[in-house]
């Protein structure tokens, strides 16, 4: 949502690092906590995370007979067909794609994108198009303008739900697709109100998958969480589009338009959307009760182990996740998962697997914690311990 009165500022570390925060929320002594997910924006409509810059022959072969049948190469579509699709796409999708206007008591804090999601009226967005407000209105492509009710917010997941008090006639809910079956270099787009300028369409490709975003939530300690598998796009996004649907060619959402990565708050070709799958587990639990509650481990791990940590620890492989502090009243904790008792790495559990799920790094035990995983839940953690693998079973919490 634009709103140069109170911009955010985000401040990022450089190269591989900056990427461990991001991906892991840790805190800022280089410890992750692992209990679910998040983040996002500054001039409302888009979360821009703001960046530090840094400086830093096809060969012949012999021909010869085929012996088998050559593979099959997926054409891409002529640019005739390219458009036809995207015109298409645009008259079917655009309907159900609105413009949010945030307001505190009748002062306009600014605007951004969400789109109808059930035939009840609920349309999703991000959490910081509507943090500040306290009034709402919405407006359809069709000129129609009606109030909304703030639904619910997850904080950790940049998302909000709102209730519109009226639905166009012909006027229906966006299919959701499945973020898993994206792929880097598929076309993708997004559908928005950047800067004001109302139903904008913009054409990209997904530029990459498993990204994380942190949360706006300061946790105690000094720590964020994040959220994980988000989708890096090139597709145009910019301040105004926070809310809005990323689309695959068959105009399924499989993202919510969340975050720029930018040196001037504009676009760079950087963009960072919320994965649709996690929109499928939070979205209906803020319509049912307002909230989202995810599961809690209640440990901070040290990730990315270099070679030299590998060999001081006396440990067959690096790629894991290495248990550093555990809260004492905590699930791990209860569950007897030792941690190395701060910054030193000695004495700590590393896990790598969960519910026979390989651990590479962080990423991968929180992605399984949020998208695979329920408060109440059992689940066996495979560790490293003096040597020997163990397997210990953890009962999941809530996040606090």
């Amino acid at each position: 949502m634009s709103n140069s009165k109170r911009p955010f500022q985000f401040f990022a570390v450089t190269a591989l690092f900056a990427l461990l925060l991001l991906a892991c929320g840790i805190p800022s002594s280089g410890l992750s906590e692992v209990n679910g997910s998040p983040n996002t924006d500054t001039t409302q409509p888009v979360m821009v995370v703001m960046v530090t810059p840094t400086a830093d022959g096809t060969s012949n072969t012999a021909a010869t007979a085929p012996t088998a049948a050559p593979p099959v190469v997926n054409v891409p579509p002529s640019m005739g067909d390219l458009q036809e699709t995207l015109v298409a796409l645009y008259e079917k999708v655009n309907p159900a794609v609105v413009h949010i206007f945030t307001y505190q008591d009748n002062l306009a804090l600014g605007t951004g994108t969400g789109f109808l999601v059930d035939e009840e009226g609920h349309v999703v967005t991000n959490n910081h198009v509507v943090e500040l407000g306290n009034r709402y209105e919405v407006a359809f492509p069709n000129g129609l303008r009606t109030t909304a009710e703030l639904i619910g917010t997850d904080v950790d997941s940049d998302l909000a739900v709102l209730l519109v008090g009226e639905v166009p006639e012909n006027t229906h809910p966006l299919p959701m697709g499945n973020s898993r079956d994206l792929q880097v270099g598929e076309f993708v787009v997004a559908i928005g109100n950047p800067f004001g300028q109302e139903s904008s369409m913009s054409l990209g490709i997904v530029s990459g998958l498993g990204r994380s975003l942190r949360s706006q939530r300061v946790i105690d300690g000094g720590g964020q969480y994040s959220l994980p598998q988000v989708i890096q796009t090139d597709a145009p996004i910019n301040p105004g589009n926070s809310g809005g649907p990323l689309l695959n060619l068959e105009g399924e959402v499989v993202g919510v338009n969340a975050a720029i990565s930018t040196e001037t708050g504009t676009n760079s070709g950087v963009g960072f959307s919320i994965p649709i799958n996690a929109v499928k587990r939070v979205v209906p639990a803020i319509i049912a009760d307002g909230k989202y509650i995810y599961p809690y481990l209640g440990v901070s791990v040290f990730d990315g182990l270099d070679l030299a940590a590998q060999e001081a620890l006396n440990l067959p492989q690096a790629n894991g996740a290495y248990v550093t502090t555990v809260v004492p009243d905590g699930p791990a904790g209860k569950a007897g998962i030792v941690g190395s008792g701060g910054n030193n790495l000695t004495g700590g559990d590393f896990i790598i697997a969960i519910d026979d799920q390989q651990v590479n790094n962080f990423s991968d035990l929180i992605s399984y914690l949020v998208f695979e995983t329920e408060v109440g839940q059992t689940v066996n953690l495979t560790v490293l311990r003096n040597g020997e693998q163990v397997i210990i079973p953890v009962e999941l919490g809530a996040r606090p």
